[in-house]
């Protein structure tokens, strides 16, 4: 046991704050360089900040809902824009502003939660770009894990409150209530203390069994299941229809309900190059990388939902699982490349599976060695993410 303690203490830092605010500092300093050597080459700031989706919340934080296609995108983000509107701060700049300091709370939940370095991981994950623009993934990620991180600690009104506010950026909130139904239900298993610093693993504070006890813990959230409905009942009241959502999703970005099977099937057409050539010339072969990436995304979702059920982190399995199981059945593999950032299982599972050996010497440096390569690479292709976002090409 002393043995195996200090092999994890050796290669595992111990729980620091100050790392994980350079890392986040730092992340964020290496895609401002990037939008900064962007906007020099001749890009404006706010185009260079407002591609792809953003266009669509600006659109809505103007106009609200005067367009049926832009009901596929939920409220909260929308009416941030267009208070900052109201102080005169432009709505491409409330965004970034936004995720810039959502991105900070998202990363302390996930300090609290898994420790230093799942919340590195996650500051760099690729896609990190969409952290830092006006999308709703630093937003909802910073009331998400908060959320997880009040029911973990048995404050359910808390982490309803919590989720309600997600539920504003999202349909992801949708899963958030089911997977946080789950641990009310039956816990989340064997997690480390992210606030420790010896790195055993302790498990949970299991919930009290018994009906009445199981009530207080589902009852809060029915608070966020409220808010989904309310946007249901308010689209109705624009359209007349209670699926204007999904009838948006189809007929904007062409999610209908498939089987997996068929979803593979459509999706394989666009990891060809020559399928993108009439619409994007040159950047044809940018697009079609990145829908193979939906797929390796995928497979990453499968496996860390794998993980987690043997692990037996029952609402960690319930949260990846959900969402793979989504987007497996929307017609293709889209957007499944930032739905990452959202699978916070994933990166603890990754600083666990990662840990490396505590001896001989050589090895533990040569490791560390190789982390060090993975990581720069990792920096790179988060990078060059940025830059395709900020450019306008197709990032995901």
């Amino acid at each position: 046991m002393t043995g195996r303690r200090t092999a994890t203490r050796s290669t595992m830092p111990a729980d620091d704050a100050k790392l994980v605010a350079a890392t986040w500092a730092g992340s964020r300093l290496l895609l401002a360089a990037i939008l900064a050597a962007i906007v020099v080459s001749g890009h404006g700031l706010r185009a260079a900040l407002g591609n792809w989706d953003v266009r669509h919340f600006i659109t809505i934080s103007r106009h609200w809902y005067a367009d049926p296609l832009e009901m596929a995108f939920f409220p909260g983000l929308p009416a941030v824009m267009a208070g900052g509107a109201r102080i005169g701060l432009a709505p491409e700049i409330t965004g970034a502003v936004l995720a810039l300091v959502c991105s900070g709370v998202a990363a302390a939940a996930l300090y609290r939660i898994g420790g230093t370095v799942p919340t590195c991981l996650w500051l760099i994950a690729p896609t990190a770009v969409f952290t830092t623009v006006g999308y709703t993934e630093a937003p909802f990620c910073a009331a998400a894990f908060w959320a997880w991180e009040r029911a973990r600690a048995g404050r359910w009104w808390q982490a309803a409150g919590l989720a309600a506010l997600a539920c504003t950026f999202r349909v992801s909130g949708l899963f958030l209530v089911g997977a946080l139904a789950v641990m009310a239900v039956v816990g989340d298993g064997q997690w480390r203390d992210g606030r420790g610093r010896d790195g055993r693993t302790r498990k949970a504070r299991a919930p009290k069994r018994g009906l009445r006890a199981g009530v207080e813990r589902i009852a809060p959230l029915l608070l966020p299941a409220l808010v989904l409905v309310a946007y249901v009942v308010y689209l109705h009241g624009l359209t007349g229809s209670w699926t204007a959502w999904f009838q948006a999703q189809d007929r904007g970005w062409g999610r209908g309900f498939t089987t997996p099977q068929e979803s593979l099937a459509n999706t394989l057409p666009a990891t060809r190059t020559d399928t993108w050539r009439a619409t994007y010339g040159a950047d044809a072969g940018i697009v079609a990388m990145l829908f193979k990436l939906e797929i390796v995304s995928m497979l990453v979702g499968v496996a860390t939902t794998v993980y987690c059920l043997v692990r037996r982190r029952w609402a960690s399995a319930a949260w990846v699982g959900v969402q793979v199981i989504a987007f497996s059945i929307g017609h293709w593999f889209m957007s499944v490349n930032r739905a990452v950032l959202l699978w916070f299982p994933l990166f603890i599972a990754l600083a666990e599976l990662t840990r490396g050996p505590g001896r001989p010497v050589g090895l533990k440096l040569l490791w560390r060695g190789i982390v060090a390569v993975l990581v720069l690479a990792d920096l790179a292709v988060m990078g060059w993410w940025g830059w395709l976002f900020f450019t306008g090409r197709w990032a995901s």
